[in-house]
């Protein structure tokens, strides 16, 4: 009785002393934010003594005696404004510039004017990772192996704007798109020549999601942007309108009127061969200067008659007439 009595005392006095330890600590709540709270201190202390020296190895007046240009142009960019400026995108230059005094030969530095695609890309997206750009992995351009340097220049750019090689960004794309360069200097153009549009005015060079990297989801939507007259809707449909646009128009040039791909009435007739209208083909003998004129082979053609070929909203435009 004894031996149980002594054991239930020091049983409670372990727990009153435990009590006591609690109410004197701040209870279990209060030990757990202050290990919390130190371990945080730890941390940060830890990382200020980790960046600090890489902040303060160098500066960017250290760059410019040796790279002024290259400087000087960053400096009229919002380049010129990211933390670290040249480290951020050049790494830590201490070594390089150690060497240079040291030795007089330039030390080891993340050169971009000679690394990979794939290096200068996601060096590049570590900070342009939305936007245009938020779509940049699994396009036409990543998969042919081009880096952001190949159209774009931080230190020797021609461009107002994005920073591009040349003055505007057709011509960056033309020094690849030779084809659209020699469409666009066709008699039948939209006015990328003129200066009026660019080739950026229709297709997103960045984007992976959609046919041609164009601004749309759809063909004819992107075409409505600009040519509104032609949506619709219409009471009378033209079939192959409404499907696409470029089943009639090559929007990148043509040398016949109006962007069309083949000169009416034979474009016409690649459907309509066996219509009201006589199915043989039209040749030079229709024209004003052969045997046998024809209203559907000279002028407008077709649309001598159907002037509506887009749609028609009369009454009797069943014909896409007037």
């Amino acid at each position: 009785m004894i031996r149980l009595m002594t054991r239930t005392l020091g049983g409670a006095a372990l727990l009153l002393a435990g009590a006591m330890l609690l109410v004197l600590r701040g209870g279990p709540v209060q030990a757990q934010a202050d290990i919390k709270a130190e371990a945080q201190s730890t941390a940060k202390a830890e990382a200020q003594s980790t960046a600090a020296p890489a902040s303060q190895s160098f500066s960017t007046g250290d760059c410019a005696t040796c790279h002024d240009r290259q400087v000087a142009m960053v400096q009229k960019t919002r380049h010129g404004r990211v933390d670290g400026q040249c480290g951020a995108c050049h790494g830590d230059p201490t070594e390089h510039l150690k060497s240079n005094l040291e030795k007089g030969e330039p030390g080891p530095i993340v050169k971009l004017t000679t690394a990979k695609a794939d290096v200068i890309n996601k060096t590049c997206l570590g900070c342009h990772e939305k936007g245009n750009q938020a779509n940049w992995h699994g396009g036409v351009h990543e998969r042919r192996n081009l880096a952001c340097t190949s159209c774009h220049s931080i230190h020797n750019f021609q461009s107002d704007r994005a920073q591009l090689k040349t003055v505007r960004d057709s011509e960056t794309c033309f020094s690849c798109h030779a084809p659209m360069r020699a469409k666009s200097l066709r008699t039948s153009h939209h006015p990328v020549r003129e200066g009026k549009m660019d080739c950026s005015s229709c297709h997103n060079p960045h984007d992976s999601t959609r046919p041609k990297m164009i601004k749309a989801e759809w063909t004819n939507e992107l075409c409505y942007s600009c040519h509104t007259e032609k949506r619709g809707p219409f009471l009378w449909e033209h079939d192959p309108v409404r499907e696409n646009c470029l089943n009639c128009h090559d929007p990148h040039g043509s040398n016949h009127d109006k962007l069309l791909v083949a000169k009416m009435p034979f474009l016409c007739q690649r459907c309509h061969i066996s219509t009201r209208h006589p199915g043989t083909l039209y040749d030079g003998t229709n024209t004003a200067t052969g045997l046998s004129l024809s209203n559907r082979a000279v002028e407008h053609a077709c649309k001598n008659c159907h002037q509506s070929i887009h749609g028609s909203n009369a009454p009797s435009g069943a014909y896409l007439g007037r």
